[in-house]
């Protein structure tokens, strides 16, 4: 697959993903002709200036306070005069530090452009020519050379409707006259195309070209979705390495796939029907996948109480999405199981990743570490989160020496989840690297779902039909919200198991 197709796959997710509701375009998906968020020119301005203002009112700098205000406006009513305010606010902040105003300024462009302004037209008209012309010097590509035409044209066609008639045309007839303008161009360019391209003869199989594993790069992804995660396994004419190499038979230089990103609203239609309190959370680990082809989850820790279903979450959350994974209790966890043992020891045998990659067949499964903080902090024979830090870092773990298999792998492709009841114990190199999530705890009007469920839970544990359960009576459901506030999910288990038993206790006295 070229990198064309790749690129135009790439952006058709996510074009998909913006008609959902599920990804806001950035300013050059806007250039290149994406739709706007749920296809609709004041949700997406809208949404920008929710996501926006939220942004600067933590920033907590007086400088920022009424160009915040302005964006708080705007995302209660999206008008052009209010487009207008937030161009003349990005003047007084233009100095501040951490504010993208060059963005927002293209943006309100391609906002007020949308409207009918012919001068925002003519602006952006002149940012698409720049974008076709990194696009021909980088790749040869001209599909953006007709919109760019197209806004230009779109730009004289309302300064001339603005002079003559006084008026701008409705924003679907600017859609429309816009696109037609397009599709002019493009086809005018592929019939100049097609009359200057000479025949092209059929190359011979004898001299296609032919992929050589042995010139390949740790580390090198291809477009069809695989990765070499061995190049090689070192020192394979010794005794121990023929040994080595007998266990890794078929992964050596072999492309493993990496897992297929599912579709991403069902995904969270599971996750928060199972998981009510923790929408926001769903919605978080969800947001990074958007648009992308394969699941790659960011080094992640939930931090939350005791009981509150973190690590039930993080597994159902992998499971959803289709990843191949391991979990793993942090309790007791040496340094060894997770960056291997040289293969010359009795007791060698590689990373927890490597073992992982092998295991499920897979160069991006998933990884959950439970309860991180339980990790040991001594430096005896090494330490784990030393270990850790190396893998979760993208320029080391995609040139990871294993030890046992004594050769650099690509891991880069893992997803790292881990679950922490407290994090003040873990070391600051290891937390820096990670995104840190509070995980809610479920509330008493949760409790309903929660019981049902391991009413299931326990007939099936039982070896009965969970059909056959018998729903909680509404006496039931006031007793337990009486001894149950709110909090770990382990005390509703056990309430919910004596109610069962007084249950059966009363069934046989009658």
């Amino acid at each position: 697959m070229s990198s064309k197709d790749s690129l135009d796959r790439h952006f058709s997710r996510r074009l998909t993903a913006a008609l959902q509701g599920l990804h806001l375009p950035s300013e050059d998906e806007l250039l290149r002709g994406m739709n706007f968020f749920r296809n609709d020119l004041k949700e997406d301005i809208r949404e920008y200036a929710e996501r926006l203002s939220r942004r600067m009112r933590k920033r907590g700098d007086l400088a920022l306070a009424a160009f915040a205000a302005v964006l708080e406006e705007l995302a209660v009513v999206q008008s052009e005069d209010g487009v207008q305010s937030l161009v003349r606010c990005l003047d007084a902040v233009d100095d501040v530090k951490g504010v993208p105003v060059a963005a927002c300024r293209l943006r309100c462009q391609y906002y007020l452009a949308s409207f009918g302004d012919p001068d925002a037209a003519a602006a952006i008209a002149g940012e698409a020519a720049t974008v076709v012309l990194g696009d021909i010097n980088e790749r040869d590509d001209l599909q953006m050379v007709g919109r760019a035409l197209a806004w230009g044209v779109m730009a004289r066609t309302l300064a001339h409707a603005v002079k003559i008639d006084g008026f701008y045309a409705s924003q679907r007839s600017l859609a429309l006259t816009q696109h037609g303008y397009e599709r002019d161009f493009e086809a005018a360019i592929k019939r100049a195309v097609r009359k200057r391209e000479p025949e092209q003869k059929e190359v011979p199989a004898d001299d296609a070209f032919v992929l050589d594993l042995e010139d390949e790069t740790v580390g090198a992804a291809e477009m069809d979705g695989s990765v070499v995660v061995f190049t090689s396994i070192g020192n394979d004419t010794t005794t121990e390495g023929k040994r080595v190499a007998k266990e890794f038979v078929g992964f050596a230089r072999r492309r493993l796939p990496l897992p297929i990103a599912p579709d991403l609203s069902v995904v969270r239609t599971r996750l928060t029907a199972e998981f009510p309190w923790a929408v926001s959370i769903a919605d978080e680990m969800l947001k990074g996948l958007v648009g992308r082809d394969h699941v790659l989850i960011r080094p992640t820790i939930l931090l939350g109480a005791p009981g509150c279903g973190k690590t039930r979450f993080s597994r159902r959350l992998i499971e959803e999405l289709g990843v191949p994974y391991e979990l793993v209790s942090c309790g007791g966890l040496s340094d060894s199981a997770i960056g291997g043992t040289p293969r010359r020891w009795s007791s060698g045998e590689p990373s927890l990743a490597v073992m992982a990659v092998r295991r499920q067949e897979s160069a991006g499964p998933a990884i959950i570490l439970d309860e991180i903080e339980k990790v040991g902090n001594s430096r005896h024979n090494g330490n784990v989160h030393d270990v850790l830090v190396g893998l979760l870092e993208k320029e080391t773990s995609s040139r990871w020496f294993d030890p046992y298999v004594e050769s650099n792998c690509d891991l880069s492709q893992i997803s790292w989840l881990m679950t922490a009841n407290e994090v003040d114990s873990v070391p600051a190199v290891l937390r820096d690297r990670c995104r840190i999530l509070r995980f809610p705890e479920p509330g008493p009007e949760h409790l309903p779902l929660l019981a049902s469920r391991i009413i299931e839970k326990l007939y099936l544990e039982q070896g009965h039909d969970p059909r056959w359960a018998t729903p909680l009576e509404g006496y039931e459901i006031e007793a337990l919200v009486r001894a149950w506030k709110g909090g770990s999910i382990r005390k509703v288990v056990r309430l919910v198991e004596a109610l069962v038993e007084t249950r059966e206790r009363h069934r046989e006295s009658q």
